[in-house]
């Protein structure tokens, strides 16, 4: 009769249960740390590249102003290198407008990634629920067909 007792609804023992509880669990928690260093991975990247622009932006700025100056400078000068000036500045006024794009591609995927976080989260909380929900069904199913396993020993052995 014991041996009946430790056998679930799925014919497996409740230790192979409990065994593949904490086996799920082990496999939840490499998840969850596999997922938070790719975060922090992410995070780490997504600054430096933050950083990179910033610096990019502002020494683009700064060449921006000097070569005004220069260019000014030039024209009151008229310098024979002034189509050359020109051509450079025309050049940095472009990386002005690329960087400015990919300044504005950043802080798109920011936001997507940030709304991508959010869902995943909201659907991790979604499964937790679900897997609670489970886990207490799977008991009452369990208790429910104990207790009738033991009625039914009542009514083959009255005596004991």
């Amino acid at each position: 009769m014991n041996s009946l007792a430790s056998i679930g609804s799925s014919g497996r023992s409740s230790t192979d249960d409990n065994n593949i509880n904490d086996d799920h669990d082990e496999v939840s928690k490499l998840a969850i740390a596999s997922f938070k260093a790719r975060e922090e991975e992410i995070e780490r990247k997504k600054m430096e590249m933050r950083m990179k622009v910033e610096s990019q932006l502002t020494r683009a700025e700064e060449e921006t102003r000097r070569l005004a100056q220069i260019w000014e400078e030039l024209e009151v000068l008229e310098d024979p290198l002034r189509k050359e000036v020109a051509t450079v500045r025309k050049r940095i006024d472009m990386a002005n407008r690329d960087l400015k794009s990919l300044g504005q591609t950043c802080q798109k995927k920011e936001k997507e990634y940030k709304e991508a976080m959010e869902a995943f989260h909201e659907k991790n909380n979604e499964k937790a629920q679900l897997t609670t929900t489970l886990m207490e069904l799977v008991n009452e199913s369990e208790k429910f067909r104990m207790r009738k396993l033991e009625e039914l020993g009542k009514i083959v052995n009255p005596n004991t």
